[in-house]
């Protein structure tokens, strides 16, 4: 199955919806909220300041930005154009934000446009990063920055035991709804071969102990594995029951690692 955030539109407005909720979930967390915070802090900006973002989805982070480099101009660009409606919705009032419908490797920027570019997991959705990677080198001007923030999917899991069988939730996700899991071991290389200059590399968890952060883990995969015939629906509705009773009892656990690379253009 190809990773439907290749193609959001295509997946449908359910999805759309699903995920664009469980994106303001994931970044209201305290632990991701200090890890966009430390990027952010890594940048500079001023009143005529340029910073994109690519793949903005329904713009949680580029609030988050604009809200940091106001009145600098913040612009996001998603190729979805149903998630751009979904943050144009939810941006309404910020002044100094915009989103428009674009490809990532086709940016409507010209050369040496932009302060500083900020993915954020994105990279681990597309199947060729270093195009991606090359249009934010095109669209930054010379001091200019990018931050690359991403899971390190590989990594993820839903096991508080040995054999945890809700488990298979967090890895069914991983194959059906990443395209690279190991983005995150690549960067180093995809940043020297675009010829940036990686400036600071860090690693910082991710842990999960609320249904509303983890839910998309276990509802959009059980019901995916229904449809493919692989499990029954009780069986669905077990997992579904079990994710549920570990979060009312307080012993649920989702654990991510994510990388952030803030690379130089010299």
């Amino acid at each position: 199955m190809t990773d439907p955030f290749q193609n959001v539109d295509a997946a449908g407005p359910e999805f759309i919806r699903v995920f664009a909720n469980a994106m303001e979930v994931r970044q209201s967390e305290p632990a991701m909220e200090t890890i966009v915070a430390r990027y952010l802090d890594k940048l500079a900006f001023s009143e005529g300041s340029l910073t994109v973002e690519v793949g903005s989805g329904a713009g949680a982070i580029a609030r988050r930005i604009a809200d940091r480099a106001a009145p600098g101009a913040v612009i996001g660009f998603e190729p979805s154009k149903g998630f751009v409606e979904e943050a144009r919705i939810r941006a309404e009032g910020v002044e100094n934000l915009s989103f428009e419908v674009a490809d990532g490797a086709a940016l409507p920027l010209p050369d040496d446009a932009a302060d500083a570019v900020v993915m954020h997991t994105v990279l681990s959705h597309v199947d060729k990063p270093d195009a991606l990677i090359g249009e934010a080198c095109r669209i930054l001007r010379s001091g200019g920055r990018l931050v690359i923030c991403d899971a390190d999917f590989s990594k993820s899991t839903l096991s508080s035991f040995a054999n945890d069988p809700l488990d298979i939730c967090a890895r069914e996700f991983t194959s059906h709804f990443v395209t690279d899991a190991y983005l995150v071991g690549k960067l180093r290389q995809l940043i020297a071969d675009a010829g940036l200059i990686l400036e600071d590399f860090t690693h910082e968890t991710r842990v999960s102990s609320t249904r509303e952060g983890m839910r998309p883990w276990v509802d959009r995969v059980t019901s995916l594995m229904v449809e493919r015939g692989d499990i029954g629906q009780p069986l669905a509705d077990a997992f579904v029951a079990e994710f549920e009773r570990r979060a009312d009892n307080g012993t649920l656990y989702g654990y991510q690692v994510f990388a952030t690379a803030i690379a130089l253009k010299p």
